[in-house]
């Protein structure tokens, strides 16, 4: 039976867990019929569409074949960073903007490229703005189950 490697088109089940148990992310669902599943994920060994330790895990596995791996957070989405998260000015916002904790807003810096940051504080003054993956600084569980090569 063939196995998974580099340069391969694989199709994955996954089921993402926190150290709690927590389910951050799953290609399937529990709920048959509740639409929140994705299907499996698709994507190349090698290309660097997914995390290091994900991709890592699928090398050598055959269709069919399920594992439970841990992810170090160095393989996932690495440590926490504190100078990427910085306080602003309310008044360095757009005026129509209201920013609320956990809101989800993108940043546009001077070369043009955007990026993602969350809302974690307002104060009647300031914002404060974090632009970490939400899974960085964590160990990250899957269930994984190998669908399909080719």
């Amino acid at each position: 039976m063939s196995q998974a490697k580099k340069g391969d088109r694989v199709k994955v089940h996954y089921t993402g867990k926190l150290a709690d148990g927590e389910v951050f992310d799953s290609s399937e669902c529990e709920d048959s019929g509740c639409g929140c599943g994705t299907g499996p994920l698709e994507f190349t060994i090698g290309e660097g569409d997914v995390i290091p330790g994900f991709e890592n895990a699928i090398v050598g596995m055959s269709p069919g074949e399920s594992k439970t791996v841990t992810i170090p957070v160095e393989q996932a989405y690495g440590p926490r960073m504190d100078e990427m998260v910085a306080v602003v000015g309310k008044s360095d916002l757009p005026p129509d903007l209201k920013p609320e904790v956990g809101q989800q807003l993108e940043v546009t810096q001077q070369d043009g490229h955007t990026f993602p940051v969350l809302v974690t504080e307002v104060t009647d003054t300031t914002v404060t703005l974090d632009a970490n993956h939400p899974l960085a600084g964590r160990d990250l569980t899957f269930d994984l189950r190998l669908v399909e090569i080719g």
